[in-house]
């Protein structure tokens, strides 16, 4: 059984509540922490002098804007083990392969399609950016791996790459880069807690469960015993 066959399933509502709510608060912690980076001169507009509503109003709409990202990236999340429920039963054991290859592809296209779209940037920037990404996933996997099996590696990394990928694709289509990294810190959050999470609240969920069944098997043979020795009384009160 591999660190995804589990998914969902295991957990209760209330866990599952939870891990939802988790994640759609660090997507907008992040958008929001990385919009005073990115959009540091629109703060600083109304800085001076000091505007109180027009700073509550970006602290509200890019805190908006990380919560919107977290939804896509929730969405990602479970299309992602739901695939790969599927390409396990259609691919078996060439699925890693094909993960592998996959990535490889995607790798090429985040170089190579934003490079031939702009002008006058350096191919070297798009070189790094996809290293970066792939470096910050192979981080990622080696994590999961640790924690769970080595074959949680490749899928992982899959999802960390390809995933995000795909999910960034909008902010890749806009004019400039604030909003590329806009949606790329709350993206990597969240994909990052998720793929983390999960199997964490999986053994606690489980752990939880086999702890309660041995609580009712131990209450259920001490009700035995206890009608066993009743009805012994009851016995020889009447053979008396």
């Amino acid at each position: 059984m591999n660190a995804y066959s589990r998914g969902i399933k295991g957990l209760d509502t209330r866990s599952l509540v939870n891990f939802l709510v988790k994640t759609f608060l660090i997507g907008g912690a992040a958008g929001l922490l990385m919009s005073f980076v990115t959009k540091a001169e629109d703060y600083a507009r109304f800085l001076s002098p000091f505007d109180l509503w027009e700073i509550f109003g970006l602290l509200i709409f890019f805190t908006g804007l990380g919560l919107t990202f977290s939804v896509i990236s929730m969405t990602g999340f479970f299309a992602y083990l739901f695939i790969n429920r599927l390409a396990l039963g259609l691919f078996k054991s060439f699925w890693p392969t094909v993960q592998v290859l996959v990535i490889a592809f995607v790798i090429f296209d985040l170089v190579y399609f934003p490079y031939i779209e702009t002008e006058g940037i350096n191919i070297f920037w798009f070189i790094l950016m996809a290293a970066a990404l792939l470096a910050y996933g192979c981080l990622v996997a080696w994590k999961k791996a640790k924690e769970t099996k080595r074959s949680a590696f490749i899928p992982t990394l899959f999802f960390m790459v390809v995933l995000t990928t795909i999910e960034w694709v909008p902010g890749l289509q806009v004019q400039g880069t604030d909003y590329a990294w806009l949606m790329i810190a709350p993206l990597l959050a969240c994909n990052t807690y998720q793929i983390l999470t999960l199997h964490r609240i999986n053994e606690r969920v489980a752990a939880k469960k086999a702890k309660q069944k041995a609580e009712k098997e131990a209450a259920n043979k001490k009700n035995a015993k206890g009608s066993k020795k009743q009805s012994k009384k009851v016995v020889q009160a009447e053979t008396k």
